[in-house]
């Protein structure tokens, strides 16, 4: 740290009876009252150097042999006043990053400036500060941070913008030199002095010094200086992104200790303490500046820290704007994200429900907004969603390749947030004050063709269903409206056939199309018969094409696993249908949805055999039947 010495005389103040007085042979002639201390001193150094005490003096009467002067809003206290105080004496005084502010405002407040004395202590510190702070960066950095307690009087001199440009101009001096990073300990520096006195020790910036040290700002001096490095255009997005990102870590860490939220929103609505509402309030502003500093580039800053961020906007309760920044930004890179990233918790008293699901399905319908489907999806109308073809697209070649790339890597995206929506699927369906409305709205919010298998979304709907037995029939029908039986494994089929909890209309789907597709796999059918095969391109069904694998999930627990003990049995499936069937009648407006319309039929498919032969068999007569009746 930079330092300068001024005078050359020895200390001689001292403290008697709460007053503090100078040794000399003189008799003190001026009592001056700085915010409650007393000072009894002499006229001539003072005033011969101060030109605010001599018009004080001149306007007071003098009482008895002391002139008495009062300073109650003296700026930087009784140790501004007394180094002032001293140089005017010509006593020995050091000054430094930690005390040039203050000492500063203090000479500006006394007027000791050229006009009264020539190398007075004004210019003094003006030329230190000049030549010696703002070409040093960590004396730039602390005069900075010194200036909040005295914000008025460093505007007014020019302090305060003059160190933001000076870090400024430090930081975009080697920019392609610098890369953060936020375990790197800080480096100790020995810096000059300012009598000319090199230091031995010379230690190259490190990686992320930049970075760190200016974390030790206050937020609103923090936005100052980020916003000059920023305007100067030369520093990379994604170091502008990680600088915010140990800035945050500094000032909010509490934002990645998810087990602690839930007591930290209880703590803060059952204290009335005024420090307590301060805290959050500073919090709340520090997060909304960081807000506003995020670059705008795509990638600059990660999924998971917005995540953190749009959960510390929640618990906070900032602006709606701040969280909808937040959202938005989040859905531009979604696909980074997990499903422990999601897992936003709610503090909102109407529900409750644990997790925010509203602000997830916020963040999915900015996702969708953002991007354009394959061309070979077919729009989602009941979503709202339309395809938008380029016209450049559909007259050159090139460029209808250079499109189809793009809608490739789009659609690979909504592929990986379809698979992140049914894995946060099967994290919520455990809370048994989750709305049926809000399962539905995050299920439907992902177009169909971003599903290729639907097993971890039935096992989202298993998971559900267990955790909620009062759903009535009804209820159970809305819940399995998004699930397509032909997209899952035989392993998925397997645990539907049998699963109780499942309406009907999705058991009869399960069955129909396993027994289709065991049909022409098995080898022993070349062909199926013209109905059948009538009815299987009706819902877009290749029966040769083998069974996908169950995708499996670690996180799930015991529980939840599915269980394939007993289905060896040829009578397991037979079974379980028609005691469904005893349970619950059959709803025949859906059964002709699904081309089984008449009872004859429905009958025969139930009796069904697991063996392919007997069951393309039983579809022959059944087929037979009904063309001798015709």
């Amino acid at each position: 740290m930079k330092f300068m010495k001024l005078g050359s005389r020895p200390d001689t103040f001292y403290t008697s009876e709460a007053v503090r007085s100078v040794s000399s042979e003189v008799s003190s002639d001026l009592i001056v009252q700085v915010k409650g201390s007393r000072y009894l001193l002499h006229k001539f150094p003072l005033l011969s150097k101060c030109l605010r005490l001599q018009r004080l003096c001149s306007e007071s009467p003098e009482t008895s042999q002391h002139h008495i002067v009062q300073l109650p809003d003296f700026p930087g206290g009784v140790e501004a006043f007394e180094l002032c105080a001293k140089f005017c004496y010509g006593i020995t005084v050091t000054v430094s990053a930690f005390n040039i502010v203050a000492v500063r405002c203090a000479a500006e407040y006394l007027q000791m400036t050229e006009d009264v004395e020539k190398g007075n202590l004004a210019y003094k510190l003006e030329v230190f500060f000049n030549s010696c702070i703002l070409h040093g960066w960590k004396d730039s950095i602390v005069t900075l941070q010194s200036t909040k307690e005295f914000p008025l009087w460093s505007e007014d001199l020019g302090i305060t913008s003059r160190c933001i440009e000076a870090i400024a101009s430090k930081v975009l001096t080697h920019p392609s030199k610098m890369s953060l990073s936020h375990s790197y300990s800080r480096r100790e520096r020995d810096d000059e002095s300012c009598n000319g006195a090199e230091s031995r020790r010379h230690k190259p910036p490190g990686k992320g010094w930049w970075a760190e040290d200016m974390a030790e700002l206050s937020i609103d001096l923090y936005w100052r200086t980020m916003i000059a490095v920023k305007s100067g255009g030369k520093i990379p997005s994604n170091l502008i992104g990680e600088a915010l990102k140990i800035y945050a870590d500094r000032w909010l860490p509490n934002i990645s200790r998810e087990r602690h939220v839930n007591k930290q929103v209880a703590s803060d609505s059952d204290s009335d303490s005024d420090s307590t509402f301060e805290i959050t309030s500073r919090q709340r502003a520090l997060l909304e500046a960081i807000v506003t500093l995020l670059p705008a580039e795509k990638g600059a800053v990660s999924c998971s820290f917005l995540l953190k961020l749009l959960k510390a906007a929640n618990i906070l309760n900032t602006s709606s704007s701040s969280k909808m920044e937040l959202a938005r930004r989040v859905a531009l890179q979604l696909e980074e994200a997990t499903v422990r990233d999601l897992l936003i918790p709610s503090i909102s008293y109407a529900n409750s429900s644990v997790y925010d699901v509203d602000l997830v399905i916020t963040i999915l319908e900015q996702f969708m907004l953002q991007g354009q489907s394959p061309p070979t999806s077919p729009p989602r109308s009941k979503l709202g969603f339309e395809r938008r073809r380029s016209r450049s697209a559909e007259n050159i070649d090139l460029e209808f390749q250079e499109s189809r790339r793009s809608s490739s890597a789009s659609h690979g995206s909504k592929l990986k947030v379809a698979k992140l929506v049914d894995g946060y699927l099967q994290k919520i369906s455990r809370d048994v004050n989750l709305p049926l409305s809000k399962f539905i709205a995050l299920a439907e919010a992902i177009p169909y063709f971003s599903r290729l298998d639907h097993d971890d979304l039935y096992r989202a709907i298993d998971i559900y269903l267990k955790a909620h037995p009062d759903l009535n029939k009804s209820e159970r029908k809305r819940l399995c409206r998004t699930l397509d039986c032909k997209k899952l494994s035989v392993e998925a089929c397997m645990h539907a056939a049998q699963n109780e909890l499942l309406p009907l209309r999705v058991v009869v789907q399960v069955l129909f199309f396993e027994q289709a597709r065991a049909a022409m796999g098995s080898g022993k059918v070349t062909e199926l018969p013209s109905n059948i095969k009538a009815l299987l391109a009706a819902h877009n069904i290749d029966p040769s094409r083998p069974a996908t694998a169950l995708s499996t999930t670690a996180s799930i627990p015991a529980d939840d696993q599915w269980s394939v003990s007993g289905f060896r049995s040829p009578k397991s499936k037979v079974s379980t249908l028609r005691m469904k069937m005893a349970e619950d009648d059959l709803d025949e407006s859906d059964l002709q949805s699904e081309g089984l319309g008449r009872t004859s039929k429905f009958k025969a498919f139930c009796a069904l055999p697991t063996r392919p032969k007997r069951m393309l068999s039983k579809f022959l007569s059944i087929n037979r039947n009904s063309s001798e009746k015709n």
